[in-house]
């Protein structure tokens, strides 16, 4: 037997249970996965408290939890490629990934993916980067930041955001983030020039901005979008997360699964070279999965949460 946190009908962090449920296996074309960190991310509670959420993935209950996981291959089934026992991975499984083992196919189809995890890069950071670092990877390709832009970030304290942030900076962008006042500071130590989201927000931006915003990233609504648009921004340079499939004034929708093939590799050399730093909030052990939910539903962390095994 083994452990899986299991939602067996939709809601809040009380619906989540750690139950013991049969191991595992590898089958052919398959590796299975010795799960030590999954990083949680607002898509996993989004999808286990609503069932509009849930229809979008294909997820029915009774449902496991989690996409963001790290660690170790302990079987590899026949015909399995890529991927050996006793090699150190990271990746995503959709609705399933906060549980002592992970089984995915190899090579992986969306929405699952694996990667190596690089000497250097410990679990619980690798467990944080599939769905925030390949977001932030797809949101910024689409604008293409580079020397000499300024990037106006919405949701720029977030998880999403703490990425997009730096990978705009080692871009060559001056980046403008919105984000609460209680998180400016958090914001500054990433390169970010913060300012309050909310009314007024246009005009904000405008002085701390004289010469103009030149690209954007809406991480969280259309906030940032439609300031951008205002601003005199061309569409094609304003992309947008969680806007839904048409956003307004033409900007481009995009997520993790648009990101392009290399870019977790940029991401962990990034991070083994220190150029870029993924702020860990808070670790909870896979008990205490509720507390971590809730927490992490609360939206007033600073950084990722991960669960240990």
């Amino acid at each position: 037997m083994s452990r899986a946190v299991v939602h067996e009908t939709f809601g809040g962090p009380e619906v989540l249970e750690l139950l013991e449920i049969p191991e595992p296996h590898a089958g052919p074309g398959e590796v299975r996965v010795r799960v030590t960190a999954a990083g949680l991310n607002p898509m996993d509670w989004g999808i286990a408290a609503r069932p509009e959420a849930a229809a979008q993935f294909g997820i029915t209950v009774p449902s496991g939890f989690g996409f963001d996981f790290a660690g170790v291959v302990d079987e590899a089934g026949p015909g399995a490629t890529g991927f050996a026992v006793g090699d150190r991975v990271h990746g995503g499984a959709l609705s399933r990934a906060v549980a002592d083992f992970v089984v995915v196919k190899t090579p992986t189809a969306a929405p699952d993916a694996l990667w190596p995890t690089p000497e250097g890069v410990g679990d619980e950071v690798a467990a944080t980067l599939p769905v925030a670092g390949m977001t932030a990877a797809a949101a910024l390709a689409s604008i293409d930041p580079r020397a000499g832009d300024t990037v106006l970030v919405g949701g720029a304290a977030g998880g999403v955001g703490v990425f997009v942030v730096q990978l705009a900076k080692l871009a060559g962008a001056r980046v403008i983030g919105t984000a609460a006042e209680s998180t400016f500071e958090f914001l500054r130590q990433f390169g970010a020039e913060p300012v309050t989201y909310g009314p007024g927000l246009t005009d904000r931006v405008r002085a701390l901005a004289p010469d103009g915003v030149t690209a954007a990233t809406d991480l969280f609504g259309t906030e940032t979008a439609e300031t951008a648009l205002a601003l005199g921004v061309p569409p094609e340079r304003i992309s947008t997360i969680a806007a839904g499939p048409t956003p307004p004034g033409g900007v481009r929708a995009t997520g993790g699964f648009d990101a392009e093939p290399d870019a977790m590799k940029r991401i962990t050399d990034a991070i083994l070279a220190g150029e870029l730093t993924v702020p860990i909030a808070a670790t909870f052990p896979i008990e205490k999965i509720r507390d971590a939910v809730t927490l992490q539903a609360g939206r007033h962390v600073h950084g990722k949460i991960v669960i240990t095994l």
